[in-house]
Order: C-alpha cells, then sequence, then structure tokens
C-alpha cells in the first residue's frame, strides 16, 4: 500500500528549518491589571506574549510558520515573499485550515502608501445549482458540509502565485522550500495541533486517504511530540515549485482532483479549474477618528460590515469604558445594524449589484446611529437569510524592514475543511459550498441568516467574513497588521482590536488578550467570551432588553503586528496555539 504519510513519535524538530530567534524574548504584561471594566480575574491579560523586533515582523497561528516567514525576510525577501512561504508551511503545519486546496484575501500596502487588494476565494464548479443541497421536503442536507460534493474549486494557490508574480522578489522556488522541506522530512506535532487532529478524527476517517495522512492505525490523532511526514504532500508542492499554478489548474495536479472528484461524486472538473482566476480589488478604506483603515470588499463581507460597525461609532465623542454595560450595549447595536445589511445586499460583485457607496458613507451611518437608544436594545426584524465561512480559518501578518505590510486570511471553511484528502496529493479539499444560501431564511450552522444574494450559482463566489486589515496612523505611518479565523466572529473580532487600540489606547498585547462579545443580527443574542464581563454588566444588558450567552470558551485567533517606537511588536492571540517572530 502507498504511504501518503509517516507517524514518528519522539523526534525532535531542531534544525528543521533554520531561522534566527527572535530579536528579543517573549515579553509578558505584568499581572494583575485592570483595564476599563473588564474583570480583574480575567486570565489572557497575563498569557499574551509580545514578541519585539527592530527590522520585521511574522505572526501567524503555527510557531514553526511564523519561523519559516522569518526566515525568508533573513534572506532577503520581502514582505510578500515571506507571506507566500509562510501560507505554504501553514498548509503543511496547520493542516485544519491553512491548506493550498482553499483560498483566501490578501490585503498588501506597499512602503510608497499604495495598497492592494487581492481575492482568491473559491468558485461554485460550473455544474452547480441554486437548490443542489435541499432535499425532497425542501431542508438542508449535510452534503455542504461533508465530503466532495461540498468542495468549491481552489483559490489558494492562484493567489499566492499572483501576489509573488506581482511583488515578488526571490526566486519562487525558494519561497516553495521550507514548506517542501517540512512536509517531507516532518514537524513535530505540539499540544494544539494534536488536540486539533483529535478533534476532527471522526470526520477524516471516513475517508481512506485523510484517514492515512492524519491519523495512527488505530483511528486515533498521532500525541503531541509526534514527527508528521506528509511524502505525497511534499510531491505536490515540490511539482508545484517547478511548475508554477499552471501544474495545479491545468496539470496532472488538475487531473489528480478531477479524478477524486469523480470517485466521490463532487463537481469539479478541469475546465473549472483551468477558468479559475485571482482577482486584484479596490480595497475598503475607512476613516476612523483621524486613523485609515484598508481592508477586503466583496466577495469578502468583512470590509464593508467592518467599516459600517466602526462608522456608527465614530460618531460618538467617547467610547465608553471597556466591558461596560455602555460600551458593550453601543458595540452591539452597531454590531447589529451592519450585520443586517450585510446579511441583505452583499455577495460577489460580478452577480450582485450591491449600495456599497451608501453603505460605507457617514451620512448612511448617521442615520442608523439615530435609530440607536442609548438605554433600550433594539429587536432584529427577522430577514432572509444564507451563510459565512466556519471557524476554522487562520491569519497571517507580515512586516518587512523596507515598510511593506501584508494581511492575509485563508480558510477551507470547518475544521480541516470536507474532510477529503485528494488522494496521492495529500492536501486536503474546502468545503466552501456551505458558505453559499442553501436555502433562504434558513439558519446555517453558525446561525447566520441572509437572502438571495449569496444563493448558490456557477462561477460565483461564497460571501465571507474574512477581514485582514492593515491601519494607518493620523501621520500617514504603517501602524497595525491584523486579521483573524472566526467565522462571523472575524468581523466584529477585528473591529474590536482596532477600537481597543485607538477608543481605549491599549497595548498591542492588551488589546488582543481583551475579552470580546459577538451580535450577528440574528441570531438576537450577544455572545461573550467565558468570564469576560462583570455580573453586573450582564444584569444590567438584560434589564436593557438584551439576550446574552457566556460562551464556553474563547473566540478568535488575532495575528497582529503594531508599530513600536523605531521598531515592532508581534502578538499571536493566547487563545490558540500561534506564535511571532521577528528579524
Amino acid at each position: 500500500m502507498k504511504i501518503a504519510s509517516m507517524l514518528v513519535v519522539g523526534l525532535s524538530i531542531a534544525g528543521l528549518v533554520s531561522c534566527a530567534p527572535p530579536a528579543s524574548p517573549p515579553i509578558l504584561p505584568d499581572a494583575p491589571v485592570r483595564v476599563g471594566n473588564v474583570p480583574l480575574s480575567w486570565p489572557l491579560f497575563q498569557q499574551t506574549a509580545v514578541v519585539s523586533g527592530r527590522r520585521g515582523m511574522v505572526v501567524s497561528g503555527s510557531p514553526v510558520a511564523s519561523a519559516v516567514g522569518a526566515q525568508i525576510l533573513e534572506r532577503g525577501g520581502n514582505a510578500v515573499d515571506a507571506a507566500v512561504a509562510l501560507a505554504f508551511a501553514l498548509t503543511v503545519v496547520h493542516p485544519e485550515a491553512g491548506n493550498i486546496g482553499g483560498g483566501g484575501f490578501m490585503v498588501v500596502r506597499l512602503n510608497s502608501g499604495e495598497v492592494q487588494t487581492l481575492d482568491f476565494r473559491e468558485t461554485a464548479p460550473a455544474r452547480a445549482t441554486h437548490d443542489m443541497y435541499l432535499d425532497s421536503t425542501g431542508n438542508v442536507t449535510d452534503a455542504s458540509v461533508n465530503g466532495h460534493l461540498a468542495s468549491g474549486v481552489p483559490g489558494s494557490i492562484a493567489g499566492l502565485s499572483e501576489a509573488h508574480r506581482r511583488h515578488g522578489r526571490l526566486p519562487w522556488r525558494t519561497v516553495m522550500a521550507p514548506a517542501i522541506q517540512l512536509s517531507r522530512d516532518g514537524f513535530i506535532l505540539d499540544e494544539y495541533r494534536s488536540r486539533s487532529i483529535a478533534n476532527a478524527a471522526g470526520r477524516l476517517s471516513q475517508f481512506e486517504a485523510s484517514r492515512r495522512q492524519y491519523l495512527l492505525p488505530d483511528g486515533t490523532a498521532p500525541p503531541p511530540g509526534t514527527r508528521l511526514v506528509q511524502r505525497d504532500l511534499a510531491r505536490t508542492l515540490q511539482a508545484i515549485a517547478d511548475s508554477g499554478s499552471v501544474v495545479f489548474y491545468r496539470g496532472r495536479i488538475a487531473d489528480s482532483i478531477v479524478a477524486e472528484m469523480t470517485r466521490g461524486g463532487g463537481l469539479i472538473e478541469k475546465h473549472d479549474l483551468a477558468a479559475y482566476r485571482a482577482i486584484w480589488r479596490d480595497p475598503i478604506t475607512i476613516q476612523y477618528r483621524g486613523f485609515e483603515i484598508y481592508s477586503m470588499g466583496p466577495a469578502s463581507s468583512g470590509g464593508v460590515t467592518m467599516a459600517q460597525i466602526l462608522n456608527i461609532l465614530d460618531g460618538y465623542e467617547r467610547a465608553p469604558a471597556l466591558g461596560s454595560a455602555s460600551q458593550v450595549h453601543l458595540l452591539t447595536e452597531a454590531m447589529r445594524r451592519s450585520f443586517i445589511d450585510r446579511n441583505h445586499y452583499l455577495g460577489d460583485p460580478a452577480f450582485v449589484e450591491m449600495p456599497l457607496k451608501r453603505l460605507l458613507s457617514k451620512e448612511y451611518a448617521a442615520e442608523l446611529r439615530a435609530q440607536i437608544s442609548p438605554e433600550r436594545a433594539t429587536p432584529t426584524p427577522t430577514i432572509a437569510g444564507g451563510r459565512v465561512e466556519g471557524q476554522n480559518t487562520t491569519h497571517l501578518s507580515v512586516v518587512d524592514g523596507e515598510g511593506n505590510a501584508v494581511s492575509v486570511t485563508t480558510t477551507l471553511n470547518s475544521s480541516y475543511g470536507s474532510a477529503v484528502t485528494v488522494r496521492g496529493l495529500g492536501f486536503l479539499l474546502n468545503n466552501e459550498m456551505d458558505d453559499f444560501t442553501a436555502a433562504v431564511g434558513a439558519p446555517n450552522q453558525y446561525g447566520l441568516v441572509q437572502g438571495e444574494a449569496n444563493a448558490i450559482a456557477p462561477g460565483k463566489r461564497m460571501l465571507s467574513a474574512m477581514t485582514p486589515s492593515i491601519v494607518v496612523d493620523t501621520a500617514g505611518q504603517l501602524l497595525m497588521v491584523l486579521g483573524t479565523p472566526g467565522g462571523p466572529t472575524i468581523i466584529t473580532t477585528v473591529a474590536q482590536v482596532i477600537s481597543n487600540v485607538i477608543d481605549h489606547q491599549l497595548s498591542l498585547a492588551h488589546a488582543v488578550a481583551a475579552p470580546r462579545v459577538h451580535h450577528q443580527a440574528l441570531p438576537d443574542v450577544i455572545r461573550y467570551e467565558n468570564g469576560g464581563l462583570e455580573p453586573d454588566v450582564v444584569a444590567r444588558l438584560r434589564s436593557m432588553g438584551h439576550t446574552i450567552e457566556e460562551r464556553s470558551g474563547y473566540s478568535g485567533d488575532i495575528a497582529a503586528i503594531m508599530r513600536s517606537g523605531s521598531g515592532w511588536v508581534g502578538v499571536a492571540d493566547p487563545r490558540r496555539g500561534g506564535g511571532a517572530a521577528a528579524y
């Protein structure tokens, strides 16, 4: 039997990828701290590591991948080179989300101040139909989540290749070499990655190639300390390094993807892959209290929805104390109105006419703000609904020594996507078709509801919440690079971290660690992180008419960089298993 991967316990990763250590050791904020009205018992303020660097910084969902990005910068690569190398490394070391079988969005700010955004979101195959996930009674099936039928046409290889073509400095093979080495020689699973595979073992075990790729012979996840070798993936990455994206979309990799679709009843065909293109688009530009924020436009809803939230808040002269009932109330009402518009208007710009000028205007934000009572919640009206990508997205942020910055968010949708590994190629396919509206008015697995604007159509890009963002200060200097996974919470998480820095003047470590709340119009409920609000604040919000629920855990996984004096600080969210690396 052909061996797709090899699991060996107890080996060391030392020397696998050479990279200088961070310019300074991680610094943890002093404890305890009182930040606004946040509970003094909030633990993440003391668990957030800060990495400092004089020239550049890399932050991602994996310490191993971040080290790869720093290595590329040290070899003379620019921020795009490092981002591309890091994204390929995430395919190897963070398979739950960072995978070439998916897609994403990129925001690039050059040191000249020019900002460009790249859309490499997946598309629906040509044989996709409006009601393809409905059964005979009109109910949504799970075929949009599990298995071959759930996959859209992958965009990651086209996007990374196009970004490198336009802005890369180092040779293509050079930026891909670390990922090839990591997959060929293996990397050591940490506790987070081992637990992630364990949580997905039931789904992965349904497909032979996925079972052999990620699980032990008894069907369990490999424990921490296991070296995961992925030789099929190494050969795939080597083919892309040798031949470029053409081998993925028109060559032998495309043939294997189509063969996998045929075996499992999927829809992707050769002409779908050959027709795929990454698209350069205009950024969404947000003016907020004298700062300028750049993010993604549709087919991502992230930039527009975040702009509406911040535009509403911008009309209040001073933000109430962080974590207070007033602050959570105003933030919730801004989120509510922004998500109502998101769910109704936004979709793929090639298929949907959107009133973006009005949605992004300060005048419209003033109209929405005038509807907000400072003392009472405004119930969300019943609206038609649809879908957005799952929690298992991943983000990377890079700043190089010349001041170029890159913010990239990629996803497979659910954890490990469709759970289908392409036989002989060693990578997972996405289940992004679940992000379309399978049935108008029906909530998806994350409770989001929207309408016909995001309905399935051949060649269409499913709506996303990904919000890779770059912040410029009042003097026109690069200030922050950030983004996160988290499904619909992506938008609200990024908005809150930006507000924490600008409105509440928090350090980056405290801004990232601070408790988060989320409201997405429907269901009409505020969700807050476990232990993140004082009991009297929760009681006050309920007395104002809000429905509020405490999450069982945490939300998001911010990867952020911020200017600090003459250098940079990098913060990987303490909520998950990320890391920062400086040079």
